[in-house]
């Protein structure tokens, strides 16, 4: 696609800009927010992808076995009834090239591809005060001006590349599962696997029956549960179609936002045989969220009650992994209280003669030579493939990797120094007019129907900014009120008691902070709604300077 060379007269006062609005990422957050600015509130927009294709995470994450861990009737968008009546799905679970077409539709649908640059990746954005707008920079060497940009630049997109010393020496293939190349054959080889998050369960699970000999390299065991993926029956489909709007209402109210109902039952409210009996009635259901939160409601806030149901995995553990030696390495013996994962036929997949695992916690990877993985008990694993299942610097990893600059060329990196931070996890002081879908401290739940809500209250507070014929920013009191909200609540479960990435913590040297708002979808969105309620309480509507005829 080709830049758009029309310049539109300004508006707000702010002088010649080429669009009303910049979009940076064209996945689930950049694509409605495109529709959304453009088609409703009629602005002039651009959006740009480094990618060759719309999709964003589900663009770049095409290794083996990738699939979302959410269920499919609720990962997709619900603004639009006739969406979802249109379009078909045939599993629980979607997997990578299903949510890619579902998007790739979406973007037909609504001919959102003529305001779209691909392969165009943001380099820079500098805030002008004499002029209230953005400059944007392309890695093509483009430059273009805003009144306003949004960041859409997804949780999990900046991959984390260990830094392992002899990387680089390695004579076979080195993979990470964030930029899986298009053709690669692993049939038959010797595979590596560093990571054992969702993404490496997922992969270790897909691809362990194709390749010659499999090394799991093991240093923090995490539960999992069955992901419970199946066929859906046409029936099944059309129930949850006629049931629209019920489904939709119990999503935007709940916790977690996964389509299922929450548990108000406490764990030790009942005799060990009634959890018991939930426990495994929930495993064999399937779902990582739903173990989690849909047993009992205390799981993640109550330590007995985490042990309880930490206690079940590791028996299940146990139970399913026949070899001890295996099943040791395997079984977790800490808090469960990172972001809970479940994947296909994972323990089982440890089962097979052509998979082992190293434990890296008692022997540590010294140093990759050409061979393979040296481990410190002396030890070559040698391989063909290295797969780096090493995961993201997640939520402000992108962010810090751009010239980010607002007033007084003050840089994204400066004002985050200490940890990223944000106002509702939309906005941040010191960048007027810049609104972040996903920010630091936004809503910890299925990523969707949070997207929505972010979306549709961005798109208020541009409407509301326009009225008011100026720029828009958060306070710093309120940033720091919600900074402390959010870090008030995760001090309330267990979640900070372990080492996570929804911390910042799987990242050498980045101080470890609050990321996400733990208080659900409900409470996120009765908050908005109270801002909103208060004439955007927390925001600065500062009257556009006007611009001096050079």
């Amino acid at each position: 696609m080709t830049t758009l060379n029309t310049t539109r007269p300004g508006t707000d006062g702010a002088g010649p800009v080429d669009y009303d609005a910049v979009v940076i990422g064209a996945g689930f957050g950049g694509l409605y927010m495109l529709h959304k600015l453009r088609d409703e509130l009629g602005l002039s927009v651009r959006a740009y992808d480094r990618a060759g294709g719309v999709g964003g995470t589900w663009y770049w994450n095409r290794y083996p076995g990738a699939l979302s861990d959410t269920e499919g009737f609720v990962y997709r968008y619900s603004f639009d009834k006739d969406l979802l009546q249109d379009y078909e799905w045939a599993t629980r679970y979607l997997k990578q090239p299903d949510i890619l077409a579902y998007l790739e539709h979406v973007v037909e649908r609504f001919d959102l591809a003529k305001d779209i640059q691909l392969d165009t990746g943001i380099t820079a954005a500098a805030f002008d005060e004499t002029t209230n707008t953005w400059t944007v920079t392309t890695d093509r060497g483009e430059t273009v001006t805003a009144t306003y940009v949004v960041t859409a630049l997804g949780l999990l997109s900046k991959i984390n590349m260990p830094d392992i010393p002899g990387i680089e020496t390695f004579a076979g293939d080195i993979i990470h599962t964030g930029a899986w190349p298009d053709q690669h054959e692993l049939a038959g080889k010797r595979v590596g696997v560093i990571g054992n998050g969702s993404t490496g369960q997922q992969v270790i699970s897909a691809i362990a029956p194709e390749v010659g000999h499999l090394t799991v390299f093991m240093r923090t065991p995490q539960y999992s549960v069955p992901a419970g993926d199946r066929p859906m029956t046409a029936d099944e489909v059309t129930a949850i179609k006629g049931d629209f709007d019920s489904i939709w209402d119990q999503v935007r109210n709940s916790v977690v936002a996964f389509g299922f109902e929450e548990s108000a039952v406490p764990a030790m409210s009942v005799s060990e045989e009634e959890r018991q009996r939930v426990f495994q009635e929930n495993w064999d259901i399937g779902g990582g969220f739903r173990f989690m939160f849909g047993t009992f409601c205390d799981i993640a806030t109550d330590p007995e009650a985490n042990e309880a149901a930490a206690s079940f995995i590791r028996s299940k553990i146990q139970e399913i992994v026949k070899d001890p030696e295996k099943a040791r390495i395997l079984t977790p013996t800490d808090l469960y209280a990172r972001r809970p994962l479940c994947a296909n036929h994972y323990y089982e997949t440890y089962n097979r003669d052509n998979v082992s695992v190293a434990d890296i916690k008692e022997h540590p990877i010294v140093e990759i030579v050409p061979e393979g993985v040296r481990t410190a008990d002396g030890k070559t694993h040698e391989l063909d493939v290295l797969i780096l299942a090493t995961g993201f610097d997640a939520v402000d990893g992108n962010y810090m990797a751009m010239d980010l600059r607002g007033r007084g060329g003050l840089s994204i990196n400066e004002a985050w120094a200490e940890a990223p931070q944000s106002y509702l996890g939309i906005t941040t002081t010191g960048f007027p007019n810049m609104f972040m879908i996903l920010g630091p401290n936004g809503p910890f739940t299925n990523l969707p129907p949070s997207i929505e809500t972010q979306v549709e209250w961005i798109a208020k507070l541009v409407a509301a900014a326009r009225e008011q014929g100026g720029v828009v920013e958060a306070s710093a009191e309120a940033q720091q009120g919600w900074t402390e909200t959010c870090r008030t609540i995760a001090d309330m479960t267990l979640f900070p008691q372990v080492d996570s990435w929804i911390f910042g913590a799987n990242i050498p040297g980045k101080t470890k902070t609050v990321m996400f708002y733990i208080g659900g979808l409900a409470n996120y969105r009765a908050q908005l709604a109270e801002v909103e309620d208060a004439g955007f309480r927390g925001f600065e509507f500062v009257p556009a300077r006007a611009t001096v005829p050079a």
